[in-house]
Protein backbone atom coordinates (compact mmCIF):
# COMPACT_ATOMS: atom_id res chain seq x y z
CA UNK A 1 0.00 0.00 0.00
CA UNK A 2 1.32 3.42 -0.92
CA UNK A 3 2.10 5.86 1.91
CA UNK A 4 -0.51 8.60 2.27
CA UNK A 5 1.73 11.25 0.66
CA UNK A 6 2.64 9.05 -2.35
CA UNK A 7 -1.01 8.03 -2.75
CA UNK A 8 -1.98 11.70 -3.00
CA UNK A 9 0.67 12.41 -5.62
CA UNK A 10 0.06 9.22 -7.62
CA UNK A 11 -3.71 9.56 -7.98
CA UNK A 12 -4.12 13.35 -8.01
CA UNK A 13 -0.80 14.61 -9.35
CA UNK A 14 -0.68 17.15 -6.50
CA UNK A 15 2.16 17.63 -4.09
CA UNK A 16 0.73 18.42 -0.64
CA UNK A 17 3.53 20.96 -0.18
CA UNK A 18 1.95 23.03 -2.94
CA UNK A 19 -1.62 22.83 -1.64
CA UNK A 20 -1.46 26.11 0.29
CA UNK A 21 -0.35 27.93 -2.83
CA UNK A 22 -3.11 26.37 -4.92
CA UNK A 23 -5.86 27.26 -2.46
CA UNK A 24 -5.85 30.86 -3.71
CA UNK A 25 -8.39 31.02 -6.53
CA UNK A 26 -7.81 33.25 -9.56
CA UNK A 27 -10.26 36.14 -9.94
CA UNK A 28 -11.98 34.32 -12.83
CA UNK A 29 -13.19 31.68 -10.35
CA UNK A 30 -14.53 34.14 -7.76
CA UNK A 31 -18.27 34.69 -7.30
CA UNK A 32 -19.46 37.01 -10.06
CA UNK A 33 -20.30 39.96 -7.81
CA UNK A 34 -16.85 39.71 -6.15
CA UNK A 35 -14.92 40.11 -9.40
CA UNK A 36 -13.90 43.77 -9.83
CA UNK A 37 -15.25 44.24 -13.38
CA UNK A 38 -18.52 42.44 -12.69
CA UNK A 39 -18.85 44.16 -9.31
CA UNK A 40 -18.55 47.56 -11.02
CA UNK A 41 -21.24 46.64 -13.53
CA UNK A 42 -23.59 45.21 -10.90
CA UNK A 43 -23.03 47.54 -7.93
CA UNK A 44 -21.48 50.66 -9.47
CA UNK A 45 -18.01 52.18 -9.37
CA UNK A 46 -18.51 53.67 -5.91
CA UNK A 47 -18.68 50.23 -4.33
CA UNK A 48 -15.18 49.22 -5.42
CA UNK A 49 -12.12 49.66 -3.22
CA UNK A 50 -8.98 51.39 -4.50
CA UNK A 51 -7.35 47.99 -4.89
CA UNK A 52 -10.26 46.65 -6.94
CA UNK A 53 -10.19 49.68 -9.26
CA UNK A 54 -6.44 49.30 -9.70
CA UNK A 55 -6.92 45.56 -10.37
CA UNK A 56 -9.22 46.41 -13.29
CA UNK A 57 -6.42 48.51 -14.78
CA UNK A 58 -3.71 45.85 -14.50
CA UNK A 59 -6.01 42.95 -15.47
CA UNK A 60 -3.96 40.13 -13.94
CA UNK A 61 -1.59 39.44 -11.08
CA UNK A 62 1.29 36.99 -10.89
CA UNK A 63 1.66 33.28 -10.06
CA UNK A 64 1.23 33.87 -6.35
CA UNK A 65 -1.14 36.85 -6.26
CA UNK A 66 -4.43 37.79 -7.84
CA UNK A 67 -4.70 41.21 -9.48
CA UNK A 68 -6.47 42.48 -6.36
CA UNK A 69 -3.77 41.16 -4.01
CA UNK A 70 -1.04 42.65 -6.18
CA UNK A 71 -2.93 45.96 -6.27
CA UNK A 72 -3.19 45.95 -2.47
CA UNK A 73 0.57 45.47 -2.20
CA UNK A 74 1.26 48.32 -4.62
CA UNK A 75 -1.11 50.62 -2.73
CA UNK A 76 0.43 49.64 0.61
CA UNK A 77 3.81 50.78 -0.71
CA UNK A 78 2.20 54.20 -1.29
CA UNK A 79 0.51 54.27 2.15
CA UNK A 80 -2.81 53.52 0.43
CA UNK A 81 -2.72 57.09 -0.89
CA UNK A 82 -3.48 57.74 -4.56
CA UNK A 83 -1.53 61.00 -4.49
CA UNK A 84 1.54 59.03 -3.41
CA UNK A 85 0.81 56.32 -5.98
CA UNK A 86 0.72 58.91 -8.74
CA UNK A 87 4.35 59.81 -7.95
CA UNK A 88 5.61 56.33 -8.87
CA UNK A 89 7.35 56.14 -12.22
CA UNK A 90 7.02 53.38 -14.81
CA UNK A 91 10.41 52.04 -13.71
CA UNK A 92 9.40 51.99 -10.03
CA UNK A 93 6.11 50.21 -10.77
CA UNK A 94 7.94 47.58 -12.80
CA UNK A 95 9.77 46.54 -9.61
CA UNK A 96 6.57 44.79 -8.51
CA UNK A 97 6.43 41.18 -9.68
CA UNK A 98 3.59 40.93 -12.20
CA UNK A 99 3.85 44.54 -13.36
CA UNK A 100 5.49 44.92 -16.74
CA UNK A 101 6.01 48.05 -18.75
CA UNK A 102 2.55 47.94 -20.37
CA UNK A 103 0.75 47.65 -17.01
CA UNK A 104 2.95 50.34 -15.46
CA UNK A 105 2.19 52.71 -18.34
CA UNK A 106 -1.53 52.03 -17.86
CA UNK A 107 -1.33 52.93 -14.16
CA UNK A 108 0.70 56.10 -14.80
CA UNK A 109 -1.72 57.14 -17.56
CA UNK A 110 -4.76 56.61 -15.32
CA UNK A 111 -3.18 58.71 -12.55
CA UNK A 112 -2.46 61.50 -15.04
CA UNK A 113 -6.03 61.43 -16.38
CA UNK A 114 -7.28 61.83 -12.80
CA UNK A 115 -4.95 64.79 -12.26
CA UNK A 116 -6.08 66.51 -15.46
CA UNK A 117 -9.74 65.78 -14.71
CA UNK A 118 -9.39 67.65 -11.42
CA UNK A 119 -7.75 70.55 -13.25
CA UNK A 120 -10.62 70.67 -15.77
CA UNK A 121 -13.20 70.70 -12.96
CA UNK A 122 -11.45 73.67 -11.36
CA UNK A 123 -11.24 75.58 -14.63
CA UNK A 124 -15.01 75.27 -15.01
CA UNK A 125 -16.00 76.19 -11.44
CA UNK A 126 -13.19 78.21 -9.83
CA UNK A 127 -12.59 81.15 -12.15
CA UNK A 128 -13.10 83.55 -9.24
CA UNK A 129 -10.82 83.24 -6.22
CA UNK A 130 -12.72 83.69 -2.95
CA UNK A 131 -10.39 81.88 -0.54
CA UNK A 132 -6.99 80.23 -0.20
CA UNK A 133 -8.67 76.89 -0.87
CA UNK A 134 -9.89 78.17 -4.25
CA UNK A 135 -6.32 79.12 -5.18
CA UNK A 136 -5.03 75.74 -3.99
CA UNK A 137 -7.65 73.87 -6.03
CA UNK A 138 -6.79 75.89 -9.11
CA UNK A 139 -3.05 75.27 -8.80
CA UNK A 140 -3.12 71.72 -7.43
CA UNK A 141 -2.76 69.96 -10.78
CA UNK A 142 0.22 72.12 -11.73
CA UNK A 143 2.15 71.93 -8.46
CA UNK A 144 1.39 68.61 -6.78
CA UNK A 145 3.21 65.34 -7.47
CA UNK A 146 6.39 67.09 -8.62
CA UNK A 147 9.92 66.01 -7.67
CA UNK A 148 11.26 69.55 -8.02
CA UNK A 149 10.08 72.97 -6.89
CA UNK A 150 8.18 75.29 -9.21
CA UNK A 151 6.99 78.86 -8.65
CA UNK A 152 3.68 80.00 -10.16
CA UNK A 153 1.54 83.13 -9.95
CA UNK A 154 -2.15 83.82 -10.46
CA UNK A 155 -2.96 87.19 -12.04
CA UNK A 156 -6.34 88.54 -10.94
CA UNK A 157 -8.61 91.41 -12.00
CA UNK A 158 -10.45 93.76 -9.64
CA UNK A 159 -13.18 91.14 -9.04
CA UNK A 160 -10.52 88.54 -8.14
CA UNK A 161 -11.27 86.63 -11.32
CA UNK A 162 -8.32 84.80 -12.83
CA UNK A 163 -6.82 86.52 -15.84
CA UNK A 164 -3.95 84.09 -16.24
CA UNK A 165 -1.73 81.65 -14.37
CA UNK A 166 2.00 81.60 -15.14
CA UNK A 167 4.91 79.32 -14.32
CA UNK A 168 7.64 81.72 -13.21
CA UNK A 169 10.47 79.27 -12.58
CA UNK A 170 11.53 75.68 -11.99
CA UNK A 171 14.22 74.61 -9.56
CA UNK A 172 15.60 71.58 -7.79
CA UNK A 173 14.45 69.42 -4.90
CA UNK A 174 15.06 72.08 -2.27
CA UNK A 175 14.27 75.39 -3.91
CA UNK A 176 13.54 77.60 -6.88
CA UNK A 177 14.18 81.27 -7.64
CA UNK A 178 11.35 83.71 -8.32
CA UNK A 179 12.42 86.98 -9.92
CA UNK A 180 10.16 89.86 -8.72
CA UNK A 181 10.96 91.83 -11.90
CA UNK A 182 9.52 89.03 -14.04
CA UNK A 183 6.44 88.76 -11.81
CA UNK A 184 5.60 92.46 -12.03
CA UNK A 185 6.40 92.70 -15.73
CA UNK A 186 3.72 90.05 -16.30
CA UNK A 187 1.36 91.77 -13.86
CA UNK A 188 1.63 95.09 -15.69
CA UNK A 189 1.38 93.52 -19.15
CA UNK A 190 -1.84 91.78 -18.14
CA UNK A 191 -3.25 94.85 -16.36
CA UNK A 192 -3.96 92.85 -13.23
CA UNK A 193 -5.00 94.29 -9.86
CA UNK A 194 -3.82 91.45 -7.62
CA UNK A 195 -1.50 88.47 -7.64
CA UNK A 196 -1.32 85.22 -5.69
CA UNK A 197 2.08 83.60 -5.30
CA UNK A 198 2.46 79.84 -5.14
CA UNK A 199 5.14 77.19 -5.05
CA UNK A 200 5.37 73.55 -4.04
CA UNK A 201 7.38 71.60 -1.49
CA UNK A 202 8.17 68.14 -2.91
CA UNK A 203 9.02 66.96 0.62
CA UNK A 204 5.37 67.63 1.61
CA UNK A 205 6.67 69.65 4.58
CA UNK A 206 4.44 72.70 4.29
CA UNK A 207 6.26 74.91 6.80
CA UNK A 208 7.61 78.00 4.98
CA UNK A 209 11.38 78.39 4.98
CA UNK A 210 13.15 81.60 5.95
CA UNK A 211 13.74 82.20 2.23
CA UNK A 212 10.02 81.74 1.51
CA UNK A 213 9.14 84.39 4.11
CA UNK A 214 11.86 86.79 2.95
CA UNK A 215 10.83 86.46 -0.72
CA UNK A 216 7.16 87.06 0.13
CA UNK A 217 7.98 90.27 2.00
CA UNK A 218 10.24 91.47 -0.83
CA UNK A 219 7.51 90.95 -3.42
CA UNK A 220 4.91 92.60 -1.15
CA UNK A 221 7.03 95.75 -0.75
CA UNK A 222 7.63 95.99 -4.49
CA UNK A 223 3.92 95.48 -5.20
CA UNK A 224 2.91 98.38 -2.98
CA UNK A 225 4.78 100.88 -5.16
CA UNK A 226 2.91 99.57 -8.22
CA UNK A 227 -0.47 99.55 -6.44
CA UNK A 228 -0.79 95.79 -6.95
CA UNK A 229 -2.11 93.65 -4.10
CA UNK A 230 -0.34 90.42 -3.16
CA UNK A 231 -3.30 88.50 -1.75
CA UNK A 232 -1.58 85.31 -0.65
CA UNK A 233 1.35 82.95 -1.01
CA UNK A 234 0.34 79.29 -1.19
CA UNK A 235 2.72 76.40 -0.50
CA UNK A 236 1.36 73.24 -2.13
CA UNK A 237 2.05 69.70 -0.90
CA UNK A 238 0.86 66.36 -2.25
CA UNK A 239 -2.59 66.63 -0.65
CA UNK A 240 -2.63 69.81 1.44
CA UNK A 241 -1.41 73.41 1.46
CA UNK A 242 -0.15 76.30 3.59
CA UNK A 243 -1.56 79.81 3.17
CA UNK A 244 0.47 82.86 4.27
CA UNK A 245 -2.74 84.91 4.38
CA UNK A 246 -4.62 82.39 6.52
CA UNK A 247 -1.70 82.31 8.96
CA UNK A 248 -1.50 86.14 9.12
CA UNK A 249 1.92 86.23 7.47
CA UNK A 250 0.91 88.70 4.73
Amino acid sequence: MLPHRDFFVYFYGINPKNCAMNQKLPISQWAEDDRPREKLLIKGKGQLSKAELLAILIGSGNRNESAVDLSKRILNSANNNLAELSKLSVKELCNFKGIGEAKAVTIVSAMEIGRRRRADDVIETKRKIKSSNDAYDYLYADLSDKYHEEFWILLLDRANQIIRKVNISEGGLSGTIADPKKIFKLALENNCSSVILAHNHPSNNLKPSDNDIKLTKTIQRAAETLEINVLDHIIVGSDNYFSFADESLM
